[in-house]
């Protein structure tokens, strides 16, 4: 019973702090919103609750966990056994094997699997949500090619689209994570947690679209162009690209903990000597009654902001580092909730990183994300919230 009461108001919630900046309160659409959240609600339950969903989550962690092992032998080979050593680095045992990871996606999409189960999954959704082909392939896309690499299969029609259309797009591209880190993700959560967040932030991000910026789209607009149909690499040169993009995600993973960390340990040194209190606490019990609406426990709720709030101000892996640490001393409940909201780009840092994106394809369209870039973190954060507290639902 209480499950129920803490779904209700984590969704009041997020539907009030999403009306508050909607564009055109008059203009939501109730039918979508509600069948979208039908279908998160089933989506979780079948994966949480049911032989098949659990055996896929199943395959899916031994999948990414044998992945991460491979990865870590073409580690091994280069630095000698170093990352099977005491000491080994975050770098060697969790960044690195993203670069295999990242030519199996290379492998995926050069076969025209990936497209495909892009291609059904967004038809699929543009017949439950009524929006438009593009929003739904963003969406869809974003959660297996990552915030900047899916603008790049879009480009021709970015300058093109409306700037509604555009924040939508933007939102999908924060609330989603790339398939190709998604192994370094369940190194520090549950497997369980990161495949079910996966899936709920694809519909979160089209909910929260709906509620702060709604719109209708025309049919002669509602058109698909899918860049790099007619321009196909070599096998050899798709491997080649891979190897480099995963190398380049890696390192600017590593680069951002660097500063992140140290910077967050600077300011919490700061904090400590001024007001005798770190600045995550702080930003804990300012995130506190988020955590608490959407059903973490009171007496955990500042712990539980804190991560909240740390994910927001650095990043996810920083957040999920810091996470690890502390798990262990909560509930259940508390775990699976902060870990669903965990697994997004929804942080200040993803906003910079999307408008350069956007930007280095079409200038003036990169110019409008910059002006939208606060109100496109508060919405793919409503959305990281909103599947945290279904996630809630079911703990």
């Amino acid at each position: 019973m209480m499950n129920i009461v803490f779904l209700l108001t984590g969704l009041a919630l997020v539907f009030v702090l999403g009306i508050l900046v909607s564009n055109d309160r008059k203009g939501i659409r109730i039918r979508p919103i509600a069948t979208l959240l039908i279908t998160q609600i089933v989506l979780a339950f079948l994966l949480l609750n049911t032989q098949i969903g659990i055996g896929l989550i199943s395959f899916v962690s031994k999948m990414f966990s044998r992945l991460m092992e491979l990865g870590v032998n073409g580690v091994n080979f280069v630095f000698g056994g170093m990352e099977n050593k005491a000491g080994a680095t975050f770098f060697l045992n969790v960044l690195l094997p993203i670069i295999f990871i990242s030519v199996l996606i290379g492998i995926l999409n050069h076969l025209r699997i990936l497209p495909l189960i892009i291609k059904y999954v967004g038809w699929a959704l543009n017949k439950l949500n009524g929006m438009g082909k593009l929003e739904n392939y963003i969406a869809v896309s974003s959660a297996i090619l990552g915030q900047s690499e899916v603008f790049l299969t879009a480009k021709q029609q970015l300058g093109f689209v409306s700037k509604r259309r555009l924040y939508t797009l933007c939102t999908s591209a924060m609330s989603a994570v790339s398939i190709s880190i998604v192994g370094a993700y369940m190194t520090m959560l549950a497997p369980k947690y990161v495949v079910v967040a996966i899936v709920l932030n694809i519909l979160s991000a089209l909910i929260i679209a709906n509620i702060i910026n709604p719109y209708k789209i025309e049919e002669e607009e509602d058109q698909l162009v899918v860049e790099g149909e007619e321009k196909r690499l070599t096998f050899f040169q798709m491997i080649s690209e891979s190897i480099m993009d995963g190398l380049k995600v890696a390192i600017i993973v590593a680069a951002m903990l660097i500063g992140f960390i140290a910077l967050m340990n600077l300011i919490n040194y700061l904090f400590g000597l001024i007001f005798h209190i770190s600045f995550q606490t702080t930003l804990g019990y300012v995130f506190a009654p988020i955590a608490f609406l959407m059903g973490v426990p009171w007496h955990e709720a500042v712990q539980a902001g804190s991560i909240m709030a740390t994910k927001l101000v650095t990043n996810e892996f920083v957040a999920m580092m810091d996470f690890k640490n502390i798990a262990g001393g909560l509930s259940p409940r508390t775990v699976g909730i902060v870990s669903v909201f965990l697994v997004s780009f929804a942080n200040f840092s993803s906003v910079g990183i999307i408008t350069g994106s956007v930007k280095a394809l079409h200038e003036k369209q990169g110019d409008e994300v910059a002006k939208f870039g606060m109100k496109l973190l508060y919405g793919s954060t409503l959305a990281s919230i909103l599947s945290g507290t279904i996630m809630g639902l079911f703990l």
